[in-house]
């Protein structure tokens, strides 16, 4: 319910919404640093918004039935930084925003998922926002399909016209039109301005039209009407399709001399004309200071929906899929998970079957996928390619949103952003796969996934020049280590089938992000040692060991083969090598160095991988070897790139003699 203080009061509307725009504007020149014009073009938008029609409670950020909401124009942090502290988010003190971009401060440049809760997603390279919220939307309907009575919100979310420019835009917004996802509300700040000048420098696009075409609802209004903004929002909920609202703003509105210019984007207005602005606009209250008349209306709005979730949380108790329910909000796996991997893993360890990594890992969909609900795959139009489908699973569709399958389409980006989305909304667990190559187009939201430590699983196959004859443009040589160079991503690179299953069990466990690295060509059993168990905790391990060994071969994936094969070759020679299979390089990596000279042992290494050498560069020494690739790739199948690029058992034997002599 609105309290009637803030109802048909237009005066007081305006006082609110210029407790935004000064508490940011404030916050900038405080810092020296920011960006007070979005913040002070958009503030009627979201004044409107969150005092009429966001569902929410500071007093209860975690209410899972909230709607969501994100800021993607995230260089206007400041927004969302004065909405929380107004709306009584008591992580969000006056005190948080006069440290506006300072060292520890929970309000960073730009909003950071996990500093405070009432930020749902991290966000500043502009379109991932939108991205994110179409997969908040999306888990949204999954979960209302799964728990129709518990589940019954909307994720909005305000983009500028920097965000509709970046190409993610356009896959997230043909994406969630196809689905027709009437849960999805966009408020785009259409201010005509970009940090080079008018958008009209740029583009000349009709947005519009755009949207339309991709099956939105789109309205026009004035951005600073509060009446026109609030009929648009109410209708936007009524509709079924996902809605844009264009709201026409004036950036900066208000400060006399920089409104409606570049200059009022991304600097502090400074001290003379933030004094005009407060004339301009009657606002008399000091820096950082809100009268206590618009801070009792702000806190009325934030305290609306009190009632409503007591209410809620007294229907999850008598639910009778309330234990389920909480299980999948929180991210807790089921019991059956863990019973599923021994059963898989035993099972590959006796049959040891000759298979392609990304075949093994369909292996493991299959026997896991049953036991967990909240598993929603997909793949960006390369699910045979990929396997990336489990046996049983039911595509997604706009009429049909209690499935486990989601088609994405040609759209590696979106994909990757909106598996994040989906797994910040909670509930469910995204992975998606596409060929390894294209990870270059996933690679910022596969970066924010791992700045916020967040569980998406990126399944990337077809792993080396492996894949044969589609040549140089599909073979991946500098991916792995551009993988492995982003902090708190865990990438996997398994060398056989149990390799494969261990890996998905390692993803499913941890926290954080995941990539799985995936053969298109079949791989044969490795026969470790079977007192090695849970080998993944430590990333690398003695695959198969020798006394007082003369060489140590470490080789990732497909590679561990030809080291296999190397190390017969040697025996017959007299030269006793060791192999220690990588399949996880960043979690050999993060531990100690005592513990790494333990597995890996004192004798000169040979490192052996179908890629660049670059990541591998801590473990060798001098006088070490790495074979793999120093270049690109080339068309031909697979066992002659191997041959020709001299990733082979042949030249393992003599690297080996030549570093020996």
């Amino acid at each position: 319910m609105i309290p009637e203080t803030i109802k048909n009061n237009p005066e007081l509307h305006q006082h609110m919404a210029n407790a935004l725009r000064f508490l940011a504007a404030d916050a900038v020149e405080h810092a020296a640093s920011g960006h007070p014009g979005m913040p002070m073009g958009m503030a009627d938008v979201a004044t409107v918004l969150f005092t009429k029609h966001l569902k929410f409670s500071g007093q209860h950020p975690d209410w899972p039935d909230r709607d969501r909401f994100v800021l993607s124009a995230g260089h206007g942090s400041m927004l969302l930084y004065g909405l929380l502290h107004l709306s009584g988010y008591a992580e969000m003190p006056i005190s948080a925003l006069k440290s506006f971009r300072r060292l520890g401060s929970v309000c960073t440049g730009h909003p950071e998922y996990g500093e405070v809760r009432g930020i749902e997603t991290t966000t500043g390279p502009l379109g991932q926002g939108v991205a994110n919220a179409v997969g908040m939307a999306l888990a949204e309907c999954i979960m209302a399909a799964h728990f129709s009575d518990l589940v019954q919100h909307n994720t909005y979310f305000i983009a500028g016209d920097g965000c509709l420019m970046e190409g993610i835009c356009q896959e997230a917004i043909t994406f969630a039109g196809h689905l027709r996802l009437g849960n999805l509300i966009g408020l785009f700040d259409d201010n005509g301005t970009s940090i080079d000048g008018a958008v009209s420098l740029t583009t000349s696009e009709d947005q519009v039209a755009r949207f339309v075409a991709a099956g939105w609802h789109v309205q026009t209004i004035d951005g600073h009407d509060a009446q026109a903004i609030d009929s648009a929002i109410a209708a936007a909920k009524l509709d079924r399709r996902p809605s844009l609202i264009v709201c026409k703003t004036t950036i900066g509105v208000g400060a006399p001399n920089k409104a409606g210019t570049a200059k009022s984007h991304g600097s502090p207005l400074g001290a003379e004309e933030l004094a005009a602005a407060r004339q301009d606009l009657a606002w008399t209250a000091a820096a950082f200071e809100v009268p206590t008349r618009v801070q009792e209306a702000w806190a009325q709005a934030g305290q609306r929906h009190v009632d409503a979730v007591d209410r809620w949380y007294k229907a999850l108790q008598k639910n009778p899929q309330k234990e389920e329910f909480e299980r999948r909000i929180v991210g807790q796996l089921p019991q059956e998970l863990d019973v599923a991997f021994d059963k898989l893993l035993q099972q590959i360890a006796k049959d040891k079957p000759t298979l392609a990594s990304r075949a093994a890992s369909q292996m493991v969909l299959d026997a896991i996928a049953p036991t967990m609900p909240e598993l929603i795959g997909g793949s960006a139009d390369l699910t045979g390619s990929n396997n990336t489908r489990a046996s049983g699973q039911r595509a997604i569709t706009a009429e049909d949103f209690s499935g486990h399958y989601v088609h994405y389409g040609i759209r590696e980006h979106a994909m990757a952003a909106v598996m994040n989305g989906m797994i910040l909304h909670g509930g469910v667990v995204p992975y998606g796969g596409t060929f390894l190559v294209f990870s270059d187009y996933c690679r910022p939201a596969v970066r924010l996934a791992a700045l916020m430590n967040i569980r998406t699983i990126f399944v990337f196959s077809h792993d080396s020049i492996g894949l044969g004859e589609d040549g140089p443009t599909h073979q991946p040589v500098e991916h792995l280590a551009s993988l492995r160079a982003i902090p708190n991503l865990s990438v996997y690179r398994p060398a056989d089938a149990l390799e494969t299953a261990e890996s998905w069990q390692m993803a499913m466990r941890q926290q954080g992000p995941s990539a799985l690295i995936l053969s298109r060509q079949k791989l044969p059993a490795l026969h470790r040692n079977a007192s090695i168990e849970h080998p993944m905790q430590q990333g690398g391990y003695v695959l198969l060991d020798s006394a007082s060994p003369d060489i140590c071969l470490i080789a990732t994936g497909s590679e561990a083969e030809c080291a296999v094969n190397a190390q017969q070759a040697l025996e017959k020679l007299g030269i006793k090598a060791k192999i220690i299979s990588m399949p996880c390089l960043d979690t050999f990596q993060s531990l100690d160095e005592k513990t790494q000279d333990a597995i890996l042992g004192s004798a000169p290494r040979i490192v052996i991988e179908a890629a660049i050498q670059q990541s591998w560069d801590r473990l060798l020494r001098r006088g070490d070897h790495f074979i793999g690739m120093t270049g690109f790739g080339a068309s031909a199948p697979a066992s002659d790139l191997y041959r020709h690029f001299g990733i082979t058992a042949e030249a393992i034997v003599k690297t080996a003699q030549k570093i020996l002599k």
